[in-house]
Order: structure tokens, then C-alpha cells, then sequence
């Protein structure tokens, strides 16, 4: 293809892309509550919109298009429920390879429209970065404490639960028994969690704790639902299993998008932690069950 044809392609392509940012920004804006994230919405709007411009002329036409309502209802539904700083990374998450392709179109510019997409690509590579850097949120500034009482509670309860497969068939006794330990152990990981925020200038040891205790009871109290559920223990243990797995996708997925980590490194650690510890609950279980004589006892 001749360089022409590709800047004009490319352009297009970079025009519609640039003004559909602009309007999710914009939308999102529109309905912030707090002004100072409304304020960072709208400067991310502005350079949007600005990239937008630039692209529009390259192109040599108009290309701004229809976001649908449902995309947009969608994008505002997570900003409530995971936060503006994850839903703007999310967002964000292909500005790598958009970054690389806006380098391959600069030897094809000249003069000021070569200068301008330097900055542009500046911006993209810095500045939106610094932006949402900025914002500042309590469910990212604890997420490390939410993390903790996550990652115990799943790979300490399982175990727990993994361990009374070898003790007895009775699901409610495993089911209460979880529930005990997890409430033990909370109160333990809080407290934790409020001497190490002591040291901590920038998190309240309160909020710490209380973040770290509500993490670790709300996955504590998930994981022994279907206990409660179904009287078949293997079938207990097999849902409490994949919902222990489901709660690890969804916090090893949140720090991937918000802190720039590696996810499927990480959700496998985790997994293989959560189901190394239930197969040695399981086996020393079924030790203590057969020297014991207990299995069968409560059930």
C-alpha cells in the first residue's frame, strides 16, 4: 500500500478510536459526583478530543460515530462497582500497542504535523498515565489490605473444609466449622493489619483493619455457603472449590489492570497455593480421620 493510502487509513482508524475515548470520558464526566475526578475526566476528555482533531485532519474527514447507550451504561456500572481508577486503566489498557502504531505513522509526517503526534504520543505515554495516577480512591489505596484478607481467608478455609472430607460426610459440620476458624482468623488478620498501618503515614490502622477483616469475612462466608447448600460433601467441596477460584480471578484480575502487574503469573500462583494447601488438609485429615476412628461420627 502507498504511504498516502496507509496514513489515510491509519488515521481514520486512530479518528474514530480517539473520538470514541473522548466521549466515554465525557459521558463519565458528566455523571462524577466528586469534582475533583470530574475535573481529571474532563483534561482526559480535552486531549481526547484534541488527538481527535489531529487525526480528523489527517484523515481529510469528519469520523466521529454513534457510542452506543449500552456501552456507555456498561462502562459508568463499572466505575461504580470497581472504581474510576480501574475503570480508566481498563480503559487505557491498549495505549502500548496504540503508542506503537502512532510510531510507525511519525516517518510518514513532517514539520508541524510530525511535532504535534510527538506530543500527542507524549502524552499518551506520560501524561493520561500521571492522570490517573492522581486519582485517589479507598478501595486502591487498602486494595492490599482488601488482597490479604482475601488470599488467607480462600487458601485457609479451603484447607480447613479440604480437611474435613477425611473427618466426616456432613456437610453443615464442615460448613460451621469454616465459619469459626474464619471468624478466629479475621479477627487475627485485623488486628495484624492495624499494627502493620501504624506504621503506615498515608493508611488510617482502622480502615486498614476494618478492610482486611471484611475481606477475609466476606470470602469466609462465601466459601462455606454451599455447605449450608447441599448435604453431598463432594459437591460442597467441589462449588466452595471453584468459588475460591472465581474470588482469585477477580482480585488477581483488579491488581493486574490497576497496578500494571502480570495476571495469569499471579491467578496461578494463587490457585496452585489454595489447592496444594486443600490436598495436604485433605491427606492429613484423612490421617487424623483413620487413627481416630472419627469419620462417620458427626454424620
Amino acid at each position: 500500500m502507498p504511504p498516502l493510502e496507509l496514513l489515510e487509513e491509519k488515521a481514520l482508524e486512530f479518528c474514530v478510536d480517539e473520538y470514541v475515548d473522548y466521549k466515554i470520558y465525557e459521558y463519565l464526566a458528566k455523571h462524577e459526583k466528586r469534582e475533583d475526578l470530574k475535573k481529571i475526566l474532563l483534561r482526559l476528555a480535552q486531549e481526547e478530543y484534541g488527538h481527535y482533531e489531529f487525526w480528523k485532519k489527517i484523515a481529510g474527514r469528519d469520523c466521529n460515530v454513534r457510542v452506543s447507550e449500552r456501552k456507555l451504561a456498561l462502562i459508568r456500572l463499572m466505575r461504580r462497582v470497581f472504581g474510576l481508577t480501574f475503570t480508566l486503566k481498563w480503559l487505557e489498557r491498549h495505549e502500548e500497542s496504540v503508542i506503537e502504531e502512532y510510531k510507525k505513522i511519525l516517518p510518514l509526517l513532517e514539520g508541524a504535523e510530525r511535532k504535534t503526534l510527538e506530543n500527542i504520543i507524549v502524552e499518551e505515554e506520560k501524561h493520561e498515565n500521571e492522570l490517573i495516577s492522581s486519582i485517589e480512591e479507598t478501595i486502591v489505596k487498602y486494595m492490599s489490605f482488601i488482597v490479604l484478607g482475601l488470599a488467607d481467608a480462600i487458601v485457609e478455609i479451603t484447607g480447613v473444609h479440604a480437611g474435613f472430607l477425611g473427618v466426616t460426610d456432613y456437610t453443615i459440620m464442615a460448613g460451621i466449622a469454616g465459619l469459626i476458624v474464619g471468624l478466629s482468623a479475621a479477627i487475627s488478620m485485623s488486628s495484624a493489619a492495624y499494627l502493620q498501618a501504624k506504621h503506615d503515614l498515608e493508611r488510617s490502622p482502622m480502615v486498614s483493619a476494618a478492610m482486611t477483616g471484611i475481606g477475609y469475612i466476606g470470602a469466609v462466608v462465601l466459601l462455606a455457603a454451599p455447605y449450608f447448600a447441599t448435604h453431598n460433601m463432594i459437591a460442597a467441596f467441589t462449588a466452595s472449590v471453584l468459588l475460591g477460584v472465581i474470588l482469585i480471578a477477580y482480585f488477581t484480575y483488579y491488581g493486574a489492570i490497576v497496578f500494571d502487574r502480570k495476571f495469569t503469573r499471579e491467578f496461578l500462583e494463587s490457585t496452585l497455593l489454595m489447592l496444594g494447601t486443600a490436598a495436604a488438609s485433605y491427606a492429613f485429615g484423612e490421617i487424623i480421620g483413620s487413627y481416630f476412628h472419627v469419620r462417620g461420627i458427626f454424620g
